[in-house]
């Protein structure tokens, strides 16, 4: 296995994507296993949307739209809205997500298949949102390895290696959602309330309502001509809004397990399976409390661990000065710079040691430890 010291580049950068063996694990901050994160903007982007567009246009078979395990708003907001948009053009479309109980509202009954695909329809055309097609842990409901047709890759993250037929990937863009919109105008599908909604809502899903720092004056014009294509963001906010008792309940042994860490600056929360069940809650009611603890005033990052036992996955969310992306990818994850994820396959207290040393190197290297 070849390292390569840490090269940290303004927007191309190498690091590590090796997850902790055991107990002697060697820092990714001196040594790490090299991996591109290719954070600019697609010089080619309005080219590649034409590309994805002009395969789409062109197929007369099958179109099966996948996204990434645990699907969020923005996985499921490009899927709808392209799958509708594609049917709207006369096309055999079929988004293949397992939908969440909080975006139940989004899809009509038997409009996506939430189960594994078994056999690849001849002809097929692949279309894979919102996560690399080459990372077969993170593609949900079908084996890509075993596929053998065209696959066109929409993804705003920059850890995507961009091996697809067709990868039309651009970081810079709010949400997968936004580049989904593009390329609906570009196949000149008509527009309306049901094509609009689910590409509105992964955008809002993904800027925090409009909150975070990528709310760019970009997403706001794409927001505003939806709302006139016929979004219903009154009903989108509603509904995101509404959550269960066990919701708050869960939410009290969450605010029960926080620490503040390195001088207030990092706070991190815990839930394991003994919170869930004191709660009556489930896993899929987890992931909106980082965006809660990283409320917390003074600091400048925020990691929930939601152990597993025998894995941990972590949570990260930054304020801007540091880079989430940088301690996801060498803890074994990716994401984006303010927000990006990993799972750990170690028990819980090696992935917090991970974590703390990460986050450590990190708040060295901006000069804020």
């Amino acid at each position: 296995m070849k390292y390569t010291k840490l090269h940290a580049g303004a927007n191309d950068e190498l690091v590590s994507n090796a997850a902790p063996r055991g107990r002697h694990v060697r820092s990714s901050r001196l040594y790490c296993l090299a991996m591109t994160l290719a954070n600019h903007a697609e010089p080619r982007y309005a080219d590649l949307c034409r590309e994805v567009a002009r395969h789409l246009s062109a197929h007369t078979g099958p179109i099966l739209i996948f996204s990434h395990v645990d699907a969020d708003g923005d996985a499921l907001g490009s899927s709808l809205g392209l799958a509708r948009a594609l049917r709207l053009l006369g096309k055999d479309a079929t988004a293949c997500v397992k939908v969440p109980n909080y975006l139940r509202f989004l899809a009509s009954e038997g409009e996506v298949r939430e189960t594994p695909l078994e056999a690849w329809p001849e002809g097929a055309l692949t279309v894979v949102l919102d996560v690399d097609n080459n990372d077969p842990v993170r593609v949900d409901l079908a084996d890509l390895a075993s596929f053998s047709g065209p696959v066109l890759n929409v993804d705003h993250h920059g850890t995507n290696k961009r091996t697809a037929t067709v990868s039309l990937v651009d970081p810079t863009k709010a949400a997968t959602a936004l580049m989904v919109m593009d390329v609906v105008n570009e196949l000149g599908a008509p527009w309306s309330s049901e094509v609009a909604t689910p590409i509105l809502l992964g955008i809002n899903t993904d800027t925090g309502s409009f909150k975070f720092s990528n709310t760019t004056p970009e997403v706001l014009r794409a927001a505003a001509d939806l709302v006139e294509h016929g979004a219903d963001l009154v009903t989108i906010n509603e509904q995101l809004a509404q959550q269960s008792r066990s919701y708050f309940a869960l939410l009290r042994e969450v605010l029960g397990s926080m620490e503040f860490l390195f001088g207030g600056l990092v706070v991190i929360a815990r839930v394991d399976e003994g919170m869930l069940a004191r709660a009556g809650a489930t896993w899929e009611e987890v992931e909106s409390y980082v965006s809660v603890i990283r409320s917390a005033r003074g600091t400048e990052l925020a990691c929930l661990f939601k152990d597993y036992g025998a894995s941990v996955k972590l949570s990260v969310r930054s304020r801007g000065k540091l880079s989430a992306q940088r301690i996801a990818v060498a803890c074994g994850g990716g994401g984006h710079f303010a927000a990006a994820g990993a799972t750990v396959k170690a028990p819980f207290v090696q992935a917090r040691a991970l974590f703390d040393r990460e986050a450590k190197a990190e708040l060295e290297r901006v000069g804020l430890a």
